[in-house]
């Protein structure tokens, strides 16, 4: 329960702003610039955090760690509820993305403490994978019930009676783990890689913005490949870095780490394109859009559970490659009911994607924890947490980016139009003042850019199919993978 209370405030929070930013964007008069990095500012810092987070909860205790951020989670939640102007909520969502990179790393590390039977532990890791992507999924459905009668605000407020809960079941039940005095936290590793990623998310807005600001690419690519370039190079100086990059080595800690990245990759690509997509071309309300991807959930909910369950039976790579694979598929179905507007098939699509990621989330963990050692369970957990991050992080950068690429490379508005109307979709919905050939020409452009976005999102997830499929290839049926797992 403490746990879980937790990690569904980590990822709803990830996720419930999708469903919010038209109006969001709206009433904060937020540019399109500042609402890529309202959105990105909170999987950003907490990328960039994780890893120094896990050792330092090995230093202090996971608990502690546990407690200290719920707290600032909860102050973080009021300051972004009364944010007012774009500005203050983009720090406000960093100061959620510092609480939230305390608590996440703790979760795991505390159902490794709780559990010391491997299958208990993996059934236990099972439902935890099964939270985070119940999370994810009906953080739009929760954001769009709460816009059907408060102010945006309210998907930031709602997490305060969640804090105060988590920290009475944290007193009452959470279990203890003594502190290791001897293991140093490491700040610098942590900004040098946060120096990295914010010089890539920049690479990546401006690379999809028409025209280009060439000379601030430059300047952002140098920043990223100094950044990550300064973090690889004090990690292997350090005599207990953040990442031990010697633990990649075995396989099926890699090829959780990836499917972790696929998974999130896709939850959060398909919610940001297809929420936007429906309330600004269908006229859906935010309830109605963030019901639509719930879809998603519903399919990973049963999946999750089945996962772990079969896992000792069927091995790591039948069910994580395959489940990419499953949720490939539904993918592709997204695709063809997108090029055909059929909205039932794309329910459909949704379910059979989710029924995928439900596997992949629920095993990518169980092949992560159960395959690093006790005294690395703190590293092991913040490099998970990295990979979901960075699937999320990627996904809105990505993503976001094609989408407004190609919708600028598309559109073709009437003569006379304002140029603003060409950059995005909410632009030329604002310009348009009730001329039809401005919102067909924008509603146009901007189906073929969802389209464009979803054909995308399935070959990468095919692709993360395969890769990990080759990496697994030793993990095969279940007797087999455990002996392989302890040799190795």
């Amino acid at each position: 329960m403490t746990v879980g209370a937790g990690l569904l405030l980590i990822t709803l929070d990830n996720s419930i702003l999708y469903t919010a930013l038209p109006t969001l964007t709206a009433d904060l008069g937020a540019s399109g610039s500042s609402t890529l990095w309202i959105i990105n500012a909170y999987p950003l810092v907490m990328a960039g955090l994780l890893l120094g987070a896990g050792t330092l909860g090995d230093r202090i205790g996971h608990r502690r760690m546990f407690v200290v951020g719920l707290w600032i989670f909860g102050a973080a939640s009021l300051a972004a509820a009364f944010s007012p102007n774009p500005a203050f909520l983009i720090g406000a969502r960093a100061l959620l993305a510092v609480g939230a990179a305390a608590m996440m790393p703790a979760t795991l590390a505390l159902i490794r403490l709780a559990f010391d039977d491997p299958r208990e532990r993996n059934i236990a890791i099972a439902i935890w994978g099964s939270l985070s992507i119940a999370g994810a999924a009906l953080g739009p459905i929760l954001g769009g019930a709460l816009l059907e009668r408060f102010w945006w605000g309210s998907v930031f407020l709602i997490n305060v009676p969640v804090v105060a809960i988590a920290l009475v079941a944290t007193a009452i039940i959470a279990p203890h783990n003594h502190p290791d005095p001897s293991k140093k936290w490491d700040l610098v590793s942590s900004l040098y890689a946060m120096v990295g990623l914010v010089g890539t998310v920049l690479v990546i807005k401006e690379l999809a913005h028409i025209p280009q600001n060439w000379v601030l690419i430059a300047g952002a690519l140098a920043s990223a490949v100094i950044g990550f370039v300064l973090f690889v190079r004090r990690q292997g100086r350090l005599e207990e870095p953040l990442i031990e990059f010697s633990i990649f080595r075995n396989r099926a800690f890699a090829g959780g780490s990836l499917a972790a990245f696929f998974a999130m990759f896709t939850i959060a690509g398909a919610q940001l394109a297809t929420t936007q997509r429906f309330q600004l071309v269908e006229g859906f309300t935010p309830m109605q859009a963030g019901l639509l991807v719930a879809a998603i959930a519903l399919g990973a909910l049963p999946s999750g559970v089945l996962g772990a369950a079969i896992l000792h039976i069927v091995g790591l790579r039948i069910i994580i490659s395959g489940s990419l694979a499953i949720a490939a598929l539904g993918l592709a179905l997204a695709v063809l009911a997108s090029a055909n507007g059929s909205l039932p098939l794309l329910v459909v699509s949704f379910i059979v994607t989710g029924f995928g990621l439900g596997g992949t989330f629920a095993v990518a963990s169980a092949a992560i924890m159960g395959n690093a050692p006790p005294r690395k369970a703190g590293m092991a957990a913040s490099i998970e947490e990295v990979s979901y991050e960075m699937g999320s992080l990627s996904a809105v950068a990505l993503l976001g980016s094609l989408l407004t690429f190609v919708y600028a490379t598309v559109v073709r508005l009437p003569d006379g139009t304002p140029a603003a109307a060409g950059e995005s979709i909410a632009d030329a919905l604002g310009i348009a003042d009730g001329d039809l050939d401005v919102i067909a020409a924008a509603t146009s452009a901007y189906d073929t850019a969802y389209l464009v976005t979803m054909i995308v999102l399935a070959v990468m997830l095919a692709s993360g199919a395969a890769l990990t499929n080759r990496l697994l290839r030793a993990y095969g049926r279940g007797s087999e993978a455990m002996e392989y797992a302890e040799n190795h």
